[in-house]
């Protein structure tokens, strides 16, 4: 590098200039080789969130699926190291968030954020959505909703937000009857009998499709149709995705309240919608059920606030 001030100091100051001016040039160089995309956290601290020390812990139930391997790969390659921990049931990962074991938690709808919310009082925020996966009915007997017999019976899900909403599915598909037109608080003890095609038994989720070999069908979330090995195309009725009403159902991605803003858990949600390849396994997974969604953090949470308001007013 040219040293413009030679003639002024002398050759001991040059040489110094000079030294001092390379070792300038070479940290200059070392800088332009990392990476300056703003989006990326490659080359940052370790030990600070999301770095290789102090990865970003999202709470989920059923890390096997391969999308979480893949979306976990693809996050470090821009430099966000995160552990995806794994819980066997539903209501173990939001006490896990809201007790500060985990930084994320993406499993759950709406509804059962705003159940939990409501009856504990641990306020979790949603800062992004996934999709929402369809509740579909299934027989073996009967290939369409017109063959089904009065007086026949069906099962739904036992759990209290998916037992309403099978109940919706069942009154849009002309089996029955609800109290009121029914809401997303309806039980089996709101079927009006009288005015009713079929009866229903609730029953555990995981039972659900051992029940299609007496009962005229069942109504069953993505789940468990991929597992009992059914094709989701054979569903003889389902709820429409596209409705308004069906906001509640929107699958989320939660943090503390504390945590809605953070820059790096909202570019987490961001990467998990521009993957192609995380959506298409996705979808995979959900038997092609999936409907991808990518709501604002803050309509999200004026679903949930309604939602739970809602749920008080109903316990």
């Amino acid at each position: 590098m040219r040293n413009p001030y030679r003639n002024v100091f002398g050759k001991v100051v040059a040489l110094a200039t000079a030294v001092v001016l390379s070792l300038g040039a070479f940290t200059s160089c070392s800088s332009d080789d990392a990476s300056t995309d703003p989006n990326k956290t490659t080359g940052a601290d370790p030990n600070a969130k999301g770095g290789e020390n102090n990865p970003v812990k999202i709470g989920v139930v059923g890390a096997s699926d391969k999308y979480w391997d893949t979306f976990k790969g693809e996050l470090k390659d821009e430099g966000i190291y995160v552990d995806i921990v794994d819980f066997a049931e539903y209501p173990l990962p939001n006490p896990a968030l809201s007790a500060g074991d985990l930084d994320l938690n993406q499993f759950q709808h709406i509804i059962y954020l705003a159940a939990y919310v409501a009856n504990t009082g641990n306020a979790l925020s949603p800062i992004g959505s996934t999709a929402i996966y369809p509740l579909t009915l299934h027989s073996q007997k009967y290939k369409s909703v017109a063959e089904i017999p009065a007086g026949s019976e069906i099962a739904i899900p036992n759990d209290p937000s998916n037992l309403s909403r099978a109940l919706l599915v069942l009154q849009s598909a002309g089996l029955l009857k609800l109290q009121g037109g029914g809401t997303i608080f309806s039980t089996d003890l709101d079927v009006i009998e009288a005015e009713s095609k079929v009866k229903v038994r609730p029953v555990a989720a995981d039972l659900l499709p051992s029940t299609l070999a007496d009962l005229a069908g069942a109504v069953m979330n993505n789940d468990w149709v991929v597992k009992a090995g059914l094709n989701m195309e054979d569903a003889i009725a389902q709820d429409d995705p596209s409705d308004p009403a069906a906001q509640p159902y929107i699958n989320i991605w939660v943090s503390r309240p504390e945590d809605v803003n953070n820059a790096l858990y909202l570019r987490i949600v961001e990467l998990f919608h521009s993957s192609t390849q995380v959506i298409s396994e996705l979808k995979e997974i959900s038997g092609g059920s999936a409907v991808v969604v990518n709501v604002a953090a803050a309509e999200l949470q004026a679903s949930l606030d309604k939602t739970v308001a809602d749920t008080k007013a109903n316990s």
